[in-house]
């Protein structure tokens, strides 16, 4: 059994350091491996090139421990490892498919490492999200850059999907609602739950108390089947957006309010109240890129993902109706100063990628206004990607002046903000769209702010 493993994590990313970070903390040896030296030195240095909660600290526990290091040699970890991650990232192409180029040069070179050095077995986890046929994929590949090296190597591969949150990804890690595996061969499963026994069974210590769970799920399946079982979760949770927008946007033709509507739908036990919050919808770099590449694999079998077409498209179109709410009450934007509140994709989080802010941005640039955006820890990134965007590191700031403000995301500082003084900062109209449905409409409105919510009946 496996108590005490040597882990080689390809890839220091988000998705590599906190599976690094979490399994040292549990009592592993790690080695994080990334061909970006520049990266791997600034990690030596404990500088996190993420902001996630939580992270820097287990990443400094793990390093003054001996169990977490850095290195740009990918040999070496490779055979000293007893598990190896993959988790190096795969981007999405421009047909919405995802790109396997880093993935299969990550394999190949596994092949070439074991050659000619390692009689035991290795198990090689896909942790990066590829598509079905993945890990057979990575096997042929890996024997191939073993025969390159003219020798036969024993490994095998395991799909073990990644289901983090942005935001709480070190607490995903730690409290999953599951682990999952799929591979075919008993031995590599048995190990794997050897590997995550302290998780399994939640012996380690923590500051949380009680307990968030007793036991962990482990569950076990084919590769192709938690292959997609990764895609299919991600899937529903947009659709599930998607869908309480599109009851938003008919709460707003009839009166109704959505979130009295989500509220009442999430009591059920079938539906559950989570991701059932209206607005501008989804963004960040799981869901977009999920919902595409599952939608690129249906067409590969000349399928028509209709569903999942319609998620997607909802979704683009919650985008829009910001701009149609600010020109409903603005009449034209041009001249207008319009402050962006939120920037990154989600709270807790500086991840820029797909964010509405940013689309909004360049939308309001294009029609004449001046967009003023404000975000505790995305604002310099933004600013860098939208040179057009002025940036400010105050809400208040970012309001002063304003004929209108947008909440983008609902971060404490956005949530926590006094209406009565944003109202004396703006001019008229004073209008305030909130894309979060994040703040309480008739305070706002009593503090002489135009509210427009998202499936509040305006």
């Amino acid at each position: 059994m496996m108590r005490e493993a040597n882990v080689a994590v390809i890839g220091a990313g988000y998705v590599g350091l906190v599976t690094g970070a979490c399994l040292s903390y549990v009592g592993h040896r790690v080695a994080c491996m990334d061909k970006d030296e520049g990266r791997i030195a600034r990690l030596r240095e404990g500088r996190i090139p993420v902001y996630e909660p939580d992270l820097d600290d287990l990443v400094s526990r793990g390093m003054r421990g001996g169990r977490l290091t850095f290195t740009d040699s990918f040999d070496e970890v490779v055979r000293e490892a007893d598990v190896v991650f993959i988790a190096v990232d795969t981007p999405q192409g421009e047909d919405g498919s995802a790109d396997l180029a880093s993935v299969g040069a990550v394999a190949r070179s596994i092949g070439r490492a074991l050659a000619g050095v390692r009689r035991s077995p290795l198990i090689v986890a896909n942790k990066s999200t590829v598509p079905v046929g993945s890990g057979d994929y990575v096997s042929m590949l890996i024997r191939e850059g073993a025969e390159e090296a003219g020798e036969r190597v024993h490994f095998s591969v395991v799909s073990n999907p990644e289901f983090l949150r942005e935001g709480s990804a070190v607490y995903d890690t730690l409290f999953p609602d599951r682990i999952l595996l799929g591979s075919e061969e008993r031995e590599a499963l048995e190990a794997m739950r050897s590997l995550y026994q302290p998780i399994i069974e939640q012996d380690f210590p923590t500051r949380i108390s009680p307990r968030p769970k007793l036991q962990v799920p482990f569950v076990t399946t084919d590769l192709a089947s938690a292959e997609m079982i990764k895609y299919a979760a991600n899937a529903f949770l947009a659709t599930k957006i998607s869908f309480i927008n599109e009851i938003a946007n008919l709460c707003e033709l009839v009166g109704a309010d959505v979130t009295e509507v989500a509220r009442g739908m999430g009591l059920d036990e079938r539906i559950g109240p989570r991701f059932l919050s209206a607005g501008i919808g989804w963004g960040g770099s799981c869901l977009p890129k999920d919902v595409s590449a599952l939608r690129a694999i249906a067409r590969e079998y000349d399928h028509e993902p209709t569903l999942l077409d319609a998620t997607a498209a909802v979704n683009e179109h919650q985008r829009r109706r910001v701009i149609a709410k600010l020109q409903r009450d603005l009449h034209t934007l041009k001249g207008k100063r319009v402050a962006l509140l939120g920037l990154s994709f989600k709270p807790d989080t500086d991840d820029l990628r797909d964010a509405p802010s940013l689309e909004i941005a360049r939308a309001l640039h294009a029609l004449g206004a001046r967009a003023v955006g404000y975000d505790p820890v995305a604002g310099k990134a933004a600013a860098r990607l939208v040179p057009e965007l002025l940036v400010v590191f105050d809400p208040y700031e970012a309001i002063e002046g304003a004929h209108a403000a947008v909440v983008i995301t609902e971060w404490d500082e956005v949530r926590s903000l006094k209406p009565k003084r944003a109202a004396s900062l703006m001019r008229e109209p004073k209008l305030l769209v909130d894309g979060r449905n994040a703040l309480d409409p008739a305070t706002c409105r009593e503090a002489g702010l135009l509210y427009a919510g998202f499936g509040r009946g305006c």
